[in-house]
C-alpha cells in the first residue's frame, strides 16, 4: 500500500490517494480493470495481481483512498454495507460475546438476532449513549463493542472515546458504523476505535446508483483476516462498482458541506411547525447529544427524524405529499429521500423495540439532499399542510 501522505488535506487525498496515473498508459483518471483473471508471466510469477475476487486494481485504489481519509492503514472494500457488517463479524468467534448499541440499523439487528446466534456469537443489546451501560454489559466473553453513531434513525450521540475505552480495558475490538457521519465528519480510529465501518452506498458513494461497503482497520492482523475471508466467502464489490463509488468519493466533502447546511436549514424550519412534535437532528443546540456531536464531529450530517402529531396517519401523508423528497428506502445522495422507519429501514424490529428506542408511528426519517435548501423547506411546508387537512 503507498505511504499515506497525512499532510494532505481531506479533499486533496479524496482525489489522489490511491489513485496515480496508471503505469501502463498514463490515464488520469484509475481505469476500470474489467478482468477475471490476469496473465501470468511465468509459473510463480505475476504483476501483483492473480484472480479478481482476491484482488483488483480499481478495488485497491478505491481502498487506499478510504484507508486514507479515514486515517487507517488497510482498507477492505465489499459488495454491501451488509456484506462489509457481515466481514467485521468474522473478526468473532463461537462463544464470543458481543456489546451492541440498541439504536442502530435495521440490517444490522437482523444480522444479529436471527443470523450469527446460529453460529454461536451472543449478543447484549444496551443504550450506548451511556458509557456506563457498556460498561456493565462486558463479560470475561465480550470481543466486541458495537456502535453507530450518529445513530439510525433517532440521531443519538454516542461517545467512541468512552466507549473505545471500555473495550481496550476488556480486551474487545471496538467497531464503530460511520455510514451517517462519513470520513468528513469523523473519524472512530482518532477517537481510539479499532474498526470503522461504511455502506459506501450512501454518502460515499453519493449518487444512489451503486451498492458497496467498506471496512477500515489500522491493525495488520485484522486486515489479513478481513482480507482471507472476504477471498473465502467472496463479497467482493465488482470493478465497475469500485470504480463509480470512487468517482463519489472524490466529491464527499463538498457535497457533505451542503448536505449539513441544508439539513440544519431543514431541521429549524421543521421546529416552527406545530404540526412536528419533535425534531431530531445534532446540529440543534436543544439536542442531547448535541455538545458531544460538536466535539467528536466536524459537523452535524445531513440526516434528521422527526416525529409528528398527528401520529401514523400524519406520518403517511407527508411521505406521501413531498415533490422534491422521493419516498424510497437508503439515504446520502445527492438527492433528498423521506422514509418511513416503522415499516422501511427498522422494520425488522419488533414494535416494542421499536417504542422503547423511541420509534414511533409518528417518525418520519429525511435524507436532506443538496438542492436549494429554499425549495426543500417549501416542499415540506406544503406536504405538511397537507397532512394536516
Amino acid at each position: 500500500m503507498a505511504e499515506r501522505k497525512q499532510q494532505d488535506g481531506f479533499a486533496t487525498r479524496a482525489i489522489h490517494e490511491g489513485q496515480a496515473a496508471d503505469p501502463a498508459t498514463g490515464a488520469t483518471i484509475t481505469p476500470v480493470y474489467q478482468t477475471v483473471t490476469y496473465t501470468q508471466d511465468a509459473l510463480g510469477e505475476n504483476r501483483g495481481f492473480e484472480y479478481s475476487r482476491t484482488d483488483n486494481p480499481t478495488r485497491r485504489a478505491l481502498e487506499e483512498a478510504l484507508a486514507s481519509l479515514e486515517g487507517g492503514r488497510f482498507g477492505v472494500a465489499y459488495g454491501s454495507g451488509m456484506a462489509a457488517i457481515a466481514g467485521t463479524m468474522q473478526l468473532v468467534h463461537a462463544g464470543d460475546h458481543v456489546v451492541v448499541a440498541d439504536d442502530l440499523y435495521g440490517g444490522s439487528y437482523r444480522l444479529f438476532t436471527r443470523v450469527l446466534p446460529h453460529y454461536g456469537v451472543r449478543f447484549s443489546y444496551v443504550d450506548a449513549t451511556r458509557p456506563e451501560e457498556v460498561a456493565k454489559a462486558v463479560e470475561p466473553a465480550t470481543k466486541m463493542v458495537w456502535i453507530e453513531t450518529p445513530t439510525n434513525p433517532m440521531l443519538r450521540l454516542v461517545d467512541v472515546a468512552a466507549c473505545a475505552e471500555i473495550a481496550r480495558k476488556a480486551g474487545a475490538l471496538c467497531v464503530v458504523d460511520n455510514t451517517f457521519a462519513t470520513p468528513y465528519l469523523q473519524n472512530p480510529l482518532a477517537l481510539g476505535a479499532h474498526v470503522a465501518v461504511h455502506s459506501t452506498t450512501k454518502y460515499i458513494g453519493g449518487h444512489s446508483d451503486v451498492i458497496g461497503g467498506a471496512v477500515v482497520v489500522d491493525d495488520e492482523d485484522s486486515a489479513e483476516t478481513l482480507r482471507f475471508t472476504r477471498n473465502a466467502t467472496g463479497g467482493i464489490p465488482g470493478p465497475w462498482d469500485a470504480w463509480l463509488t470512487l468517482r463519489g468519493l472524490k466529491t464527499l466533502s463538498l457535497r457533505m458541506r451542503q448536505h449539513q447546511e441544508n439539513a440544519q436549514r431543514v431541521a429549524e424550519f421543521l421546529g416552527t411547525r406545530s404540526e412536528v412534535a419533535a425534531v431530531h437532528y445534532p446540529g440543534l443546540p436543544d439536542h442531547p447529544g448535541h455538545e458531544l456531536a460538536a466535539r467528536q464531529m466536524r459537523g452535524f450530517g445531513g440526516m434528521l427524524t422527526v416525529d409528528l402529531v398527528g401520529g401514523e396517519p400524519a406520518a403517511r401523508a407527508l411521505c406521501e405529499s413531498t415533490r422534491l423528497f422521493s419516498l424510497g428506502e437508503s439515504l446520502g445522495g445527492v438527492e433528498s429521500l423521506i422514509g418511513y422507519p416503522w415499516t422501511m429501514s427498522h422494520a425488522a424490529f419488533p414494535p416494542e423495540e421499536k417504542l422503547r428506542k423511541g420509534i414511533s408511528e409518528g417518525s418520519v426519517r429525511l435524507s436532506v439532499g443538496i438542492e436549494d435548501a429554499d425549495d426543500l423547506c417549501a416542499d415540506l411546508g406544503q406536504a405538511l399542510d397537507r397532512a394536516g387537512r
